[in-house]
């Protein structure tokens, strides 16, 4: 006859060794094993890091373009500012020609050859003082857009003439 006590630890053994299985994932429909449940958790791992990276790389996408609507804003306001700056710049240079030319009306003589090329000097300054003033740097620009189309030669060999001396002046320092 068999030993109760013995068999009951048999019993016991196989239903201990049973219920490891269960906490192993040994309970699924379809009797999938431990590596069903391993390829899913890696499956899901996979897919959660696929997420985050996404997310963070959308960050850091964002956080650029934020950056560079950023710098490009600062830019375009310190042109402006710049801009603003050589225009207040050249206002203030054509009131210093105006205001020359009638320092040399008053004190330059007014008969005879010096009182004629004073009077022509005094005429041009505040000629183009007030060019200046009315058409600015972009009225310039536009000027002497104009005269190169109308002279190219000319322009040319004057901007050569103008590197040349240029080139000889930094040569020498």
């Amino acid at each position: 006859m068999a030993n109760p006590s013995s068999t009951g630890h048999r019993e016991e053994g196989m239903q201990g060794s049973s219920g490891g299985q269960q906490g192993r994932g040994g309970n699924r429909p379809g009797g999938g094993g431990s590596s069903s449940s391993v390829t899913d958790k890696a499956s899901e791992m996979a897919s959660g890091a696929m997420d985050k990276a996404r997310d963070v790389a959308s960050t850091v996408a964002d956080k650029a373009r934020d950056m560079a609507s950023s710098v490009g804003s600062s830019a375009s306001g310190m042109a402006s500012s710049l801009g603003q700056h050589a225009q207040d710049a050249t206002s203030a240079v054509a009131g210093g020609m105006k205001s020359l030319a009638g320092t040399i009306r008053e004190s330059a003589p007014h008969s005879g050859a010096m009182g004629s090329a004073s009077s022509a000097l005094a005429d041009t300054l505040e000629h183009g003082g007030r060019y200046l003033q009315e058409e600015g740097l972009k009225g310039i620009g536009d000027d002497l857009t104009h005269l190169i189309r109308r002279n190219p030669i000319p322009a040319m060999l004057l901007g050569v003439g103008i590197g040349y001396l240029l080139a000889r002046s930094t040569s020498r320092s």
